[in-house]
Order: C-alpha cells, then structure tokens, then sequence
C-alpha cells in the first residue's frame, strides 16, 4: 500500500525534527532526544504483539486462512521481537545518561527484558514443533496468553513498584513536560515508526505467501 512507502518521507523528516528541530528537554538536555526513538519503538513492539495475538485468535476461531494467519501472527511476533530488542537498547542508553548506568534493574527496565524473552521463547517453541501437525494451534494459544500477560509486565507491575522511569502521558508525579514542538516530533514519530513496521510487516507476509505457493507446487510436481 502506497501508505506505508510514506515512511522514506516521514522518516527523515522526523530524523530532522528530533535533532534540529524539537528543542532539548529542561534538566535532561540533548540526551532527551532519545524519546523520539525510544517511545515509538516501544509503543510498536506493543502493537505488533497485540496484532499476534488478535490473528492468533482469529486461527483458532476458524477453519479458513489457517495457513494464512499462522504466518501473519508469526511474522507480526518476529517484526514485534526486533522492536523490543531496539525498545531494550534506547532504554539503556536513556538510562545511561539519566541514571549514570546502562542497567538499574528498574522495574520497567525488567518487565521488558521479561517480554522478550516471552517472545523468544515463541520462537523457539516454533522450531520446536515444526514437524508437528498441530503447531499453528499450540502456538496461537501461546500467543494468546502472551497478549493476555502483556498488559501487566508493560503497564500495571512498573506502575505498582517504585520506577525511575519517567513517564510522557500517565503518571504526573514523574511526568516529562513537552512542549508543543516536542508533542508533535513525539506524535510524528509514533506514527512514521508504526508506518515502518506496517512496511516491514507486509513485506514479511508477502515472503510468507510466496514460500506456502512455491511449497504447494512443489508438492503438486
């Protein structure tokens, strides 16, 4: 979709508006320009595991697009890993120049290393049951509960505990204050980065797709 190709615009645009543009943070400096990257990829890692989950249920639910919807819950959980990883490393380097360290063992620093490895896991329960018949329904089931815990490791356990962390939306007692400029760098960048994984997602389908037809084939040969 042509929407998706508008992240090679976005993109440099909002490089420009998070360096050149959107004027440093009060007390934090420069080193706050590091939200423009860190909030977006951890909101998309969010999104890409609800987007698992939700195909991961439509699987289950019907008997049609099976084959379909097991490698879009799949790819989605992949592209959703790699942003959690980069979630995990601008968060280091957030709290290297926040807090003095790259690791604190923070809560919320914590709960996302937890999500990842949720999701590694994923991954190799996936190898694991490649030649089993019944891997698309074991793994959605796991997809479903991994949404379903998800949740509580990204937004109600780094509330409940004592955070470091500060929060852009939610809580005011630790709350970052934007100005308009720095609100709208934020909000372009949340959205080109959910354009980018968009991009990503259905270029992974589409390989997906091409390998069960080439498979087929195969078979028919």
């Amino acid at each position: 979709m042509f929407i998706y190709r508008l992240v090679f615009i976005f993109m440099p645009v909002v490089i420009y508006m998070s360096f050149m543009w959107a004027p440093p943070a009060a007390i934090l400096g420069d080193a706050s320009r590091i939200i423009y990257f860190h909030v977006p990829v951890a909101w998309v890692s969010v999104a890409a595991f609800i987007i698992a989950g939700i195909n991961s249920i439509l699987l289950l639910a019907s008997e049609k697009h099976r084959a379909e919807r097991e490698y879009m819950a799949y790819n989605s959980a992949v592209a959703g890993m790699v942003f959690t990883i980069l979630t995990v490393i601008t968060g280091s380097i957030w709290a290297k120049t926040s807090w003095g360290s790259y690791w604190n063992w923070d809560p919320r620093e914590t709960s996302i290393v937890i999500l990842l490895l949720i999701y590694v896991a994923y991954l190799s329960l996936c190898s694991a049951l490649r030649e089993n018949p019944g891997r698309g329904n074991i793994s959605a089931v796991y997809l479903i509960i991994a949404m379903i815990t998800m949740p509580f490791l990204v937004f109600i356990i780094p509330r409940v505990y004592p955070s470091l962390h500060p929060d852009t939306i939610i809580n005011q007692d630790k709350k970052i204050h934007l100005d308009a400029t720095m609100r709208i760098t934020l909000f372009a960048s949340i959205v080109t980065f959910t354009l980018l994984y968009g991009y990503i997602y259905r270029i992974m389908n589409r390989i997906s797709r091409l390998e069960i037809i080439m498979e087929e084939k195969h078979h028919d040969i």
